[in-house]
């Protein structure tokens, strides 16, 4: 009975080391699999490794070979721009500080020349109280050396004035060349930024449209500038520079003639703008007939009395304040890239040109020009062209 029993455990013993080693062998060959499966995934992320670290050197390659030597090129002339125009600044600078200098002097002069006509007056009354035989003579001379001491006061004066009016001058050059100088600035950083970074270029600081202002009232031209600026600012537009020429133009007693460098919006979606703009404010009175007192009258309906309507949203009632400035002045032109308004004495007619009009009438040269403006925006289409004349009237 011992011996059935111990050849039984033998065999179960048995038994249980060939299931043993069966699942051992089994456990060897699944990590063998696995071992093999892994190693292909190894082979083939290392050659996809290979391939994309061949790109990346050939596109280095690319960089380094175009794009380095150009952006290095770029970089050194704009660099020689930035120094030129620093360079003018400078001696712009320089300048005016010496005529700073003249003027004082001049003025020290002046008030030397005052006090001597003082003391000579105070002479003449001496001498005039002191004798009157013989004193014609005295007299003529004194009254000679007081005109020839008024002479040289107005002659001071007038040079006092032509400084004054240099001075002006050299100052409105130095903010051109100053944000000419800005705006060259902006562009280097922009391109730097985006050769560096790999993206393209912002557009929103570019110069993308053009704007004029020009007034025969000269009372009126202040506040006429800070309207416009306004109704630019509102348009959700930015000057990027703006020239002026002097207040005698090409001819000599002419109205200055401001013209705006402006960025923000492309010209061609200005135009959708302001005719929306213009429309949503009331202003459809048509170009050739009907109703001449609707323009720019925006009305509430529904409100009560003693109840405040909405507020005009800010663009539009930039807009109507433009027109409103416009209106009182006798002459003037103001141009917001496609939208053009022009009063004369007796007409205020705002448009919404398209590009090419834009070129032709500057083509023309009738911007400047408030009848001529008048008599070409009378040949628009009607849609195009609004008559505010009875907004304008009171």
């Amino acid at each position: 009975m011992t011996t059935v029993i111990l050849v039984v455990m033998c065999v179960v013993v048995g038994a249980l080391e060939l299931y043993a080693g069966k699942q051992s062998r089994d456990q060897a060959n699944t990590f063998n699999r696995r071992i093999d499966e892994l190693n292909d995934q190894v082979t083939k992320q290392n050659n996809v490794l290979v391939t994309v670290g061949e790109q990346l050197t050939a596109e280095l390659a690319r960089v380094k070979q175009d794009v380095l030597p150009a952006l290095d090129n770029r970089l050194r002339q704009n660099t020689g721009q930035v120094e030129e125009l620093a360079g003018l600044v400078h001696q712009a600078d320089d300048y005016l500080r010496t005529q700073a200098g003249r003027l004082h002097e001049l003025e020290q002069q002046r008030i030397t020349l005052a006090a001597l006509r003082r003391k000579l007056g105070e002479v003449e009354t001496s001498v005039r109280a002191v004798t009157r035989a013989g004193g014609e003579a005295v007299e003529g001379r004194v009254d000679a050396a007081l005109g020839r001491l008024a002479d040289l006061e107005r002659g001071g004066e007038e040079i006092l004035e032509l400084q004054r009016a240099l001075t002006r001058t050299l100052e409105g050059v130095e903010d051109v060349v100053a944000e000419l100088l800005q705006f060259t600035e902006g562009e280097l950083d922009d391109t730097v930024t985006a050769a560096l970074t790999g993206r393209p270029r912002a557009h929103g600081d570019a110069v993308t449209t053009t704007g004029r202002l020009w007034t025969r009232d000269d009372q009126l031209e202040d506040i006429l500038c800070e309207m416009y600026e306004r109704c630019v600012r509102a348009s959700r537009l930015n000057v990027r520079f703006r020239t002026a020429e002097g207040a005698d133009g090409p001819v000599p007693g002419s109205p200055e003639r401001r013209r705006y460098f402006l960025g923000g919006h492309a010209s061609e979606d200005l135009a959708g703008v302001f005719s929306a703009l213009l429309i949503s404010a009331g202003a459809d009175t048509p170009a050739n007939g009907g109703d001449a007192k609707r323009g720019l009258a925006r009305v509430e309906p529904g409100v009560p009395p003693g109840v405040e309507p909405v507020r005009v949203p800010e663009d539009e009632a930039a807009l109507k304040a433009l027109l409103r400035t416009l209106s009182e002045s006798s002459g003037a032109v103001a141009q917001i890239g496609p939208l053009m308004a022009v009063r004369t004495r007796d007409e205020l007619l705002c448009a919404v040109l398209t590009a090419a009009q834009s070129l032709e009438l500057e083509s023309d040269e009738v911007f400047w020009d408030p009848a001529a403006a008048t008599v070409r925006l009378r040949r628009l289409p009607s849609h195009q062209l609004w008559d505010l004349t009875g907004w304008a009237t009171p």
